[in-house]
């Protein structure tokens, strides 16, 4: 029987061969598991390792699994996993809509995509603004534009890289919460490393720190 959720066994990453962060946990299907600590502690490195994307430099060893499969060396593209990161990274030649649909996986009628990027927007609450210049959004507009994004190519997991750091107090609140309700909502198991403590608090799950 193959074990739901994304489990980190036993996984080390080293730098130059010294060892810099080690993680043995397992986070089930709708659960937030935050990872705090400074800047330099190891946290990103470990989502590049997660995704596939680790430094030059730094090495991985353990287990990472997704549902049962163990993905530790399989290329990024087929990790079925979802980042999002301090940074929005939109499309600046797409309106909101093309950059959902660019997400999309490939095939499909052009109005079939289109109404699936319709829907992805309204899970966060942004149906209206479909048509819209990104340039023209407030930062947590397009963070959840970058959210819903980021759920288009359908993952099967989350990992969310200091996503709401560079928001002001007050909208910090606003957008992790509808992103956790999000997650709640289409029950992926998800890693947020983050150094804010209100960010840890808000997930309600289990907090690891360096």
């Amino acid at each position: 029987m193959s074990e739901a959720g994304l489990n980190l066994n036993n996984v080390r990453i080293k730098i130059n061969g010294v060892s810099l962060l080690n993680i043995d946990e397992k986070i089930a299907d709708g659960e937030i598991l935050t990872l705090m600590g400074p800047s330099g502690c190891g946290k990103s490195t470990l989502i590049n390792a997660i995704c596939g994307f680790l430094p030059k430099g730094f090495s991985c060893e353990g287990e990472i699994s997704l549902d049962g499969q163990n993905i530790t060396d399989l290329p990024a593209e087929k990790r079925k996993l979802g980042v999002l990161f301090q940074d929005p990274l939109l499309f600046p030649h797409f309106d909101v809509k093309e950059n959902i649909m660019f997400a999309l996986p490939s095939g499909g009628a052009k109005s079939e995509r289109l109404e699936k990027a319709y829907q992805l927007l309204k899970n966060v609450n942004m149906q209206d603004y479909a048509r819209r210049d990104v340039a023209t959004l407030s930062g947590g507009q397009k963070a959840r534009i970058a959210l819903a994004r980021t759920l288009a190519s359908n993952p099967k997991a989350l990992l969310l890289d200091e996503p709401f750091s560079k928001l002001d107090e007050k909208l910090r609140e606003n957008v992790r919460q509808s992103v956790f309700e999000v997650i709640r909502g289409q029950n992926l198991p998800t890693l947020l490393v983050t150094h804010d403590k209100a960010d840890a608090k808000a997930t309600n799950g289990k907090i690891i720190t360096l």
